[in-house]
């Protein structure tokens, strides 16, 4: 009564047909390790001059500035002003595109305008030449309030 380990023949010449994988993870390990620990750390480091203390106080004086409020009845106002036509309204932007440093102007509408007449007083001053040009107060069209 004999005992077969391996498989279902009876022939002796059959072989083990699957390869051992362990050795060839260890080499990979080894490998791996070995590729670790020869690269070098790598520290970039860029040199920087730094400026040290307090900048020098700037010597451009403060710019101008000029607030256009445009109120919920649509009537405009320059620098607190009323402003009684367009005429007027265009008179004042051509006066402040000619001066040699141009104010800054603020175009604040109220919450309530129509927006006929705020995209109106913007395309005025763009065509009249004003370059330094915002729209200020925004706060007041977030939601929730």
């Amino acid at each position: 009564m004999g005992m077969n380990v391996g498989s279902d023949s009876t022939t002796e010449d059959e072989g083990i047909v699957d390869i051992n994988t362990t050795p060839l993870i260890d080499v990979m390990l080894v490998l791996l390790i070995m590729l670790i620990i020869t690269i070098p750390l790598q520290t970039h480091s860029v040199s920087m001059d730094l400026p040290q203390g307090n900048p020098p106080p700037s010597s451009a004086p403060d710019p101008k500035v000029v607030t256009v409020a445009i109120d919920f009845d649509n009537t405009v106002s320059w620098n607190g002003t009323p402003v009684t036509s367009e005429g007027e309204l265009q008179s004042r932007f051509q006066q402040a595109a000619a001066e040699p440093v141009q104010p800054e102007m603020h175009i604040h509408p109220n919450r309530l305008a129509d927006y006929r007449t705020v995209a109106h007083v913007l395309a005025d001053a763009q065509r009249l030449g004003i370059t330094k040009l915002g729209i200020v107060g925004q706060d007041q069209f977030m939601e929730g309030q």
